[in-house]
């Protein structure tokens, strides 16, 4: 009896300890055996410079069709998808040319995803070259300035791909190129302009942040920025929180976040006064803007915060859940073994009492 309880609780304490110390897979895949082909852009006559992007001079109306060419490197079928897409800025200063969740600036009069046309599918036979037509229709206003964004090129995923991304346990790791897109109609040189949209508590990075949003209003980049921002409680001279960031990029017509993060401290809901300035060359923008945290959002963020998760220290409720469905667990394996144990017990005595007879 004792023997096959102890068997039992051994056990059961092997297999709780592979639950807690397995750890998240995390699937990466090798770049250039996954990304599986290569591709080269062929310039045009109206090519500025010799940059490995297309930088274009145009003119109002203009339709031209540029190339790119594709070679499958594999000897199997491949298939690339294409996309274009806008330039944005993210919240570190970095420009981003593909696919993201970044909100469109409002003073973006022409989206470059609107004005620039690529297949959405190539299909390339094995070690196949092919050479991709890129559409390009000016709109019939001129202007100055520079249209910017990317062509974003992935490898299709196969049915087999696409149902292990889904049942893998972890982050895939997925591989693309983007080829750069700029274009312009003149030599006008445009002064960027920024204007600051609002400043309110959020979250950046799953942690509790300031968040200070604000635009670049005309059609050129903003290079080498400096930001720095400081938080005070209203009608205090005291910093509570403060950030200073060095070479940020902006893309033209663009707006970003620029986080203040509270280094794991907690929103404190009430009024609060922000001073930020942005510097770039010799030009300088300063704003100060008062903003309040509602109990609600101070609440929200707070609850959300990873760090602030972490320090709220042992959840004993979560561990007395865990620990009386082990007892009823180890009750439920001690009545089996006991069951079984009588069970023998009784044959063992049946068996005696037919030798004797």
């Amino acid at each position: 009896m004792k023997q096959y309880f102890k068997q039992a609780l051994f056990l059961l304490l092997y297999i709780s300890c592979l639950l807690l110390i397995i750890p998240q897979t995390t699937y990466a895949q090798d770049g250039d055996g996954e990304i599986g082909y290569s591709y080269k852009i062929i310039k045009p006559e109206n090519q500025i410079g010799n940059a490995g992007y297309f930088d274009l001079r145009m003119t109002p109306e203009q339709k031209q069709t540029v190339e790119i060419e594709l070679y499958n490197m594999t000897d199997g079928e491949l298939s690339v998808d294409l996309s274009v897409h806008s330039a944005k800025t993210n919240s570190n200063g970095v420009i981003e040319y593909g696919p993201t969740k970044i909100e469109q600036d409002p003073s973006l009069k022409y989206d470059i995803g609107d004005i620039v046309k690529v297949p959405e599918t190539v299909t390339l036979a094995p070690k196949e070259t092919k050479k991709v037509p890129v559409d390009i229709s000016m709109p019939k206003e001129s202007f100055d300035g520079q249209l910017s964004g990317g062509i974003y090129l992935q490898k299709s995923e196969t049915e087999a791909e696409k149902k292990a991304s889904e049942s893998a346990n972890g982050v895939v790791n997925k591989y693309a190129f983007i080829i750069g897109m700029l274009l312009s109609e003149t030599d006008t040189k445009i002064q960027p302009e920024l204007a600051l949209n609002k400043v309110y508590a959020g979250s950046s990075n799953y942690r509790n942040a300031f968040l200070i949003n604000f635009s670049n209003l005309e059609p050129t980049y903003v290079e080498g920025m400096t930001v720095d921002a400081r938080i005070f409680k209203k009608g205090s001279d005291e910093i509570l929180y403060d950030s200073k960031k060095e070479n940020y990029r902006m893309a033209p017509n663009t707006q970003m976040t620029f986080p203040v993060n509270l280094n794991g401290e907690q929103f404190a809901p009430g009024d609060y006064d922000s001073h930020i300035v942005v510097t770039a060359g010799d030009k300088k923008w300063e704003w100060k803007e008062s903003f309040s945290i509602t109990q609600k959002d101070a609440d929200k963020y707070n609850a959300q915060d990873v760090s602030l998760i972490q320090d709220r220290g042992i959840n004993w409720v979560m561990i007395a859940m865990i620990a009386g469905g082990v007892l009823v667990l180890l009750l439920v394996i001690f009545i089996i073994v006991r069951t079984i144990s009588k069970k023998k017990n009784k044959k063992k005595k049946a068996t005696k009492r037919k030798k004797t007879n």
